[in-house]
């Protein structure tokens, strides 16, 4: 039980710099003007009252001290307003409180609340604080707090990985492939989807094999893999690569748990280090944007010699499997695609390529069936640019 509590412990440690909360910092501004307020993180739950941190006032002597406060997407209260405290505006979208004493001023502010009057799961508004001709504004999140989806990771690689290869037509390769695997991971469980015209039976331990309806595609055939994975990573692996003596998922996972924020860490294949930078112009709202897929990196990633940021790698990497789920693979892209899922998860996923990370190829000749369904005809291509420029709101891509 102690072994499985520093597990959690870890995950959940892990999940909170994911999720960015160790950002989560309430940083106060001092009175630079006479008002000090929240510049950032104060967050609230929907139409939750909760106190509103670090208000007051710093200034000189005064007759009467005068603040006040307005608010669009919720209300201002103060807690436990006493006979002959100045409240006015209370449970309303605008509040004043008003008082001959400084010091009794800062204790209302210390008690003043904000309750959202909207329902949203994540939204934000914003706190206009007045003093005299001073003015500050400050944003209040209203976040729905998310519950944590960990994923047990065990004691070894087993319990770590599962590794993914969406099958087609190539059963030869296909089990040179698992042989290859079993040498130095005969435990790790292997998925296999396969959409091919006449499925043959997969054998072996720890072995899932999905059968799809026919020639359904590259990226159903990924969905469908993925979405049976168990393990907090998946390594994805093309039914005709080869384990190499060299091949350690290990080292993929080391990297990954050193720098829990990664989503993607591309390895090579044979000497394909294939890996690429997205440039993406938003350009404007009538006409779309434009992708240029150029091949570069972003700049090293600290700490590890030979890996590099970027935004695509080649078609052998380890995948954080919550993350990938939230980006998923478009299924209408059935035969070329694999830039594409780069492109969906722009922004979102955190992608890297280390050098050293090595499968092999197997060398074989493709039959005329299967060149038929891996090479589409022009005017597949020309469907797939028109998909792109609705879903991705693009005028152009250019790899």
């Amino acid at each position: 039980m102690d072994d499985l509590q520093k597990r959690r412990a870890e995950e959940f440690r892990q999940h909170q710099i994911r999720s960015g909360k160790e950002n989560d910092v309430l940083l106060l501004v001092p009175a630079n003007t006479p008002l000090q307020y929240p510049m950032r993180g104060f967050r609230v739950t929907p139409m939750n009252k909760t106190l509103i941190p670090g208000l007051a006032l710093q200034t000189q002597k005064r007759a009467v001290y005068k603040v006040s406060l307005r608010v669009h997407k919720g209300v201002l209260s103060v807690m436990n307003v006493q006979e002959g405290e100045q409240v006015e505006g209370q449970n309303e979208q605008h509040l004043s409180i008003s008082s001959s004493s400084l010091q009794q001023l800062n204790d209302l502010l210390s008690r003043l609340t904000y309750t959202s009057t909207i329902y949203h799961i994540k939204t934000e508004d914003l706190a206009y604080f007045s003093f005299e001709n001073h003015e500050v504004i400050f944003p209040i999140e209203i976040r729905r707090l998310s519950v944590p989806v960990l994923f047990d990771p065990g004691k070894d690689v087993n319990s770590q990985v599962t590794v993914l290869v969406k099958a087609f037509l190539r059963y030869k390769e296909l089990n040179v492939l698992i042989n290859s695997i079993r040498v130095n991971y005969p435990k790790i469980k292997i998925i296999v989807a396969d959409d091919s015209l006449n499925p043959e039976k997969v054998v072996g331990d720890n072995i899932e094999h999905y059968i799809m309806p026919p020639a359904q595609g590259w990226f159903a055939g990924r969905n469908l893999a993925v979405s049976q994975v168990t393990t907090k990573y998946f390594l994805w692996v093309d039914d005709d690569f080869v384990f190499l003596n060299e091949t350690r998922i290990e080292s993929f996972v080391n990297i990954m748990e050193a720098v829990p924020e990664l989503d993607v860490v591309g390895g090579q294949v044979e000497r394909n280090k294939f890996v690429f930078q997205l440039q993406y112009e938003e350009g404007n709202s009538e006409e779309g944007g434009c992708i240029t897929r150029v091949t570069r990196t972003h700049a090293p990633l600290p700490g590890f010699n030979g890996c590099f940021f970027a935004d695509g790698v080649v078609n052998y990497f380890l995948g954080r499997t919550e993350a990938v789920r939230r980006v998923g693979f478009d299924p209408f892209l059935k035969r070329v695609a694999h830039t594409e899922f780069f492109i969906d998860g722009l922004g979102d996923l955190l992608v890297a390529t280390c050098e050293g990370l090595r499968i092999g190829h197997q060398k074989h000749s493709s039959t005329k069936k299967y060149k038929f369904y891996r090479h589409p005809p022009k005017r597949d291509s020309q469907a797939k640019m028109t998909h792109h420029f609705f879903k991705n709101h693009l005028k152009c891509i250019k790899y």
